[in-house]
């Protein structure tokens, strides 16, 4: 057997253990479900915003809202900022890719709605500038970090911290956490599971 894969598997559950263990990661959860529940209900809207596999994980986050997760039931409107490629590499060429999620925000954020920003160093200026201008409109700004946070915790309203400072375990504690909201917003919403 390969040492490094059990390995792995390993360093996983260790990140999501010591995520667990932190009673104050359950509590911001449990109040980003309710921003999000209220929002759906009031016919809002979530962005999701993120690079490389957090853009990845933006946009699997997004689609199971909009689409389903485990219910045949309607659609909430959820959208991941960098689906528009003619958008994004547009924006990005007329106006640097730091501004191309800020400027979809703009185009897309009202008061009240949720902007989810996806960076695992918490640094990404690209996501920095959406946070900005989503606070800006009046949005909620719920970030998805790996450890500390980085800048974008000053910018979020509510910040969700993988204690990690390893892109790909805090990637994983990400989309844990996206299938969690996922599953729990429907519940929430269309009242059974």
């Amino acid at each position: 057997m390969i040492p490094r894969i059990p390995e792995l598997f390993r360093q996983s559950i260790a990140v999501k253990q010591a995520f667990l263990d932190d009673t104050r990661n359950l509590e911001v959860l449990e109040r980003v479900l309710e921003e999000m529940v209220a929002v759906f209900r009031k016919g809002g809207k979530a962005l999701f915003c993120g690079n490389g596999g957090s853009a990845a994980d933006a946009q699997h986050i997004a689609a199971e809202l909009s689409g389903r997760f485990y219910l045949d039931r309607p659609p909430v409107f959820a959208e991941a900022l960098h689906v528009n490629s003619s958008f994004l590499t547009a924006v990005a060429n007329d106006y640097g890719y730091d501004a191309a999620f800020a400027r979809m925000v703009e185009a897309a954020g009202r008061p009240g709605d949720l902007l989810f920003a996806l960076s695992t160093s918490g640094n990404s200026a690209n996501i920095l500038n959406a946070a900005k201008s989503a606070r800006d409109l009046g949005m909620v700004v719920i970030g998805l970090t790996g450890q500390g946070g980085g800048k974008l915790r000053e910018l979020c309203h509510y910040c969700v911290e993988v204690p990690s400072g390893d892109t790909p375990r805090i990637q994983e504690v990400h989309i844990t956490i996206g299938h969690l909201l996922c599953e729990l917003v429907e519940k929430a919403l269309f009242g059974k599971n």
